[in-house]
C-alpha cells in the first residue's frame, strides 16, 4: 500500500512512524513548512537562546531512511481524491492508494484593517519563527494580541531580548475563559511582574502603516495609538484546510472524521489540529488543537490503516504549559466557574506563584480535575485516579506520591489535606509521601 501524509508535525510523523512499526507499506510525508519533523512547542526557546534549531529535531536525520519514511518538501495545491492523486506547487504528480491529511493550524484573523501589513504574524510555524527574528533587530516595541498561550510566549521572547512589550487582552483577567479565578488573578499579577505592559478589558481596532507598508502603531478598542514596529496577532488558530473547500470532502470548522478518523471520502483520514470530530466524547471539542491529542490520533489512525480497526480515545484531558517561570498542569475537569454539583478545593501559597486545586464531585465525592501551578504532579497517577473515580479522600492521603517536583523542593501537600481538614471537619492525614517506593503504593490504591 502507498500511504502519503500530508504534514510532518507530530499527528502525521507519529502516524508514519507506527505504520512503519506495523507494516511495509509505502510512506510518503510531504511538507511544506521544514525539511524534517520539529518540536513545534519548543519554537520560543530557539529565539531565547535556550536551544539551537537543529536542537528541535527530535530525530537524526538518518533515521528517516534507516525507517523507510521518504519525506518531500513541497506545497499541494490540489487533491484530486477521485483518481487519488496530489498536485505540488511545482507541478509534480503524487498517487496515493491511502492519504492521511495532517495539515496543521493557521493563526486565526478577524478583519482588522492593516492585519496583513510587514511585522504583524502569529506564531505557529517556523517562517513565523524567522519572521520575528527578522523584525527583533533594532525593534522599540512589541505589541501582542490575544490573551492564550500563545500570546503569553511571545511576550516572554520579547521579554528575554529586553524588547518592551504591551499585551492586549480582551477579558478583565488573563484567560479567565479557561482558568479559574483565582489562578486567572496569579498569572496576571506574574505578567505585571516581568514588567509587560499588560492592557486588560483592551481588544485591538486597527493596525496603521508607515510609508514602507510596516506597521507603526496599532489603534485599541479605547482610542489610544500605541507606537509599535512589531503586531503579534495570539487569537487563536483554526484548521489550516483552505485549499481543500472547493472538493468533494466533507468540511466544516475542520475537515470532519467519523470515530476511526475516516472521512467521507473511502481511504482518506484527517488527524491533528485540522480534524473536526463527527461526535466527539463526552466534555471534548470537535476540534482540538493540542500536542497531546494530536500524537494519539497518529497512533490510532496508524492502527486503522494497518488492519486494526481503533477507536479514537482522547482520554483523560490534559494540558501543560509555562507561564514565563510558573508551570502549569491540567488533568480533568477544570472549568473556569465551578458548576454546583461541583466541590473545589483550592490551595494557594502566600508567595502567590504554587497553587493546588482538586475538584470532586459534591455528592459522591469522586475527584474529577486537578489544576497545578508552581507545582508538577505526576501525569500517571492524576490520569489513574480520574480514570479509575477516586475518592476525594483516597486522593488525599495519597497525594504526596503524585508530586513530581525534586526532592530538595518544599512539598505542599500537608497544606491542602489541612485545609479539606478545616472545611470537613474531619481529620485525614497524609499517608504517602514522594518517592517511587510510595508511588507503586498509591498506584495499587487506586487500582484497587
Amino acid at each position: 500500500m502507498n500511504v502519503v501524509i500530508l504534514g510532518n508535525g507530530v499527528a502525521g510523523i507519529t502516524a508514519a512512524r507506527h505504520i512503519r512499526k506495523r507494516s511495509n507499506h509505502s510512506i510518503l510525508v510531504v511538507s511544506e513548512e521544514t525539511d524534517y519533523f520539529f518540536s513545534r512547542t519548543a519554537l520560543m526557546y530557539v529565539y531565547m537562546g535556550h536551544l539551537r534549531p537543529q536542537d528541535l529535531k527530535p530525530y537524526e536525520d538518518w533515521f528517516w531512511a534507516k525507517n523507510r519514511i521518504q519525506l518531500l518538501r513541497a506545497r499541494v495545491t490540489k487533491v484530486d481524491f477521485e483518481n487519488k492523486t496530489l498536485r505540488t506547487a511545482d507541478g509534480r504528480s503524487l498517487t496515493y492508494d491511502c492519504l492521511i491529511l495532517a495539515t496543521g493550524s493557521k493563526s486565526n484573523k478577524f478583519g482588522w484593517p492593516g492585519q496583513d501589513l510587514d511585522g504583524v504574524q502569529g506564531l505557529y510555524h517556523w517562517q513565523d519563527l524567522e519572521a520575528m527574528e527578522r523584525h527583533s533587530r533594532g525593534l522599540k516595541r512589541a505589541v501582542v494580541v490575544g490573551g492564550g498561550l500563545i500570546g503569553i510566549e511571545m511576550a516572554e521572547m520579547f521579554h528575554s531580548r529586553g524588547i518592551p512589550v504591551t499585551f492586549l487582552v480582551r477579558e478583565s483577567s488573563f484567560w479567565n475563559n479557561v482558568l479559574p479565578a483565582e489562578e486567572s488573578a496569579m498569572i496576571s499579577r506574574h505578567i505585571l511582574e516581568h514588567g509587560i505592559d499588560l492592557r486588560l478589558n483592551t481588544e485591538l481596532r486597527e493596525i496603521l502603516p508607515d510609508a514602507q507598508g510596516k506597521c507603526r502603531a496599532v489603534i485599541t478598542s479605547h482610542g489610544e495609538e500605541i507606537s509599535c514596529g512589531f503586531v503579534g496577532l495570539t487569537v487563536g488558530v483554526s484548521p489550516n484546510v483552505d485549499f481543500l473547500r472547493d472538493t468533494p470532502l466533507e468540511i466544516g470548522l475542520g475537515i470532519r472524521v467519523d470515530e476511526f478518523l475516516r472521512t467521507n471520502i473511502p481511504d482518506v483520514y484527517a488527524i491533528g489540529d485540522c480534524a473536526e470530530l463527527r461526535q466527539p466524547p463526552p466534555g471534548r471539542r470537535p476540534v482540538e488543537a493540542m500536542w497531546y491529542s494530536a500524537r494519539a490520533m497518529g497512533e490510532t489512525v496508524a492502527r486503522t490503516i494497518c488492519g486494526e480497526p481503533t477507536l479514537y480515545n482522547p482520554g483523560i484531558w490534559f494540558n501543560s504549559a509555562k507561564f514565563f517561570d510558573i508551570e502549569y498542569q491540567t488533568y480533568g475537569n477544570i472549568p473556569p466557574i465551578c458548576p454546583p454539583e461541583m466541590e473545589t478545593l483550592f490551595w494557594a501559597h502566600p508567595d502567590g506563584r504554587k497553587s493546588i486545586r482538586i475538584n470532586y464531585d459534591r455528592i459522591t465525592g469522586t475527584v474529577v480535575g486537578f489544576n497545578l501551578l508552581g507545582i508538577r504532579y505526576r501525569h500517571a497517577l492524576c490520569d489513574l485516579w480520574l480514570r479509575q473515580g477516586a475518592h476525594i479522600e483516597t486522593v488525599l492521603e495519597n497525594l504526596g506520591a503524585a508530586n513530581f517536583d525534586p526532592e530538595c523542593y518544599p512539598a505542599y501537600e500537608v497544606e491542602v489535606v489541612n485545609l479539606y481538614n478545616r472545611r470537613t471537619g474531619r481529620a485525614l492525614s497524609l499517608k504517602q509521601r514522594r518517592g517511587l517506593s510510595w508511588l507503586r503504593k498509591a498506584f495499587h490504591l487506586a487500582s484497587n
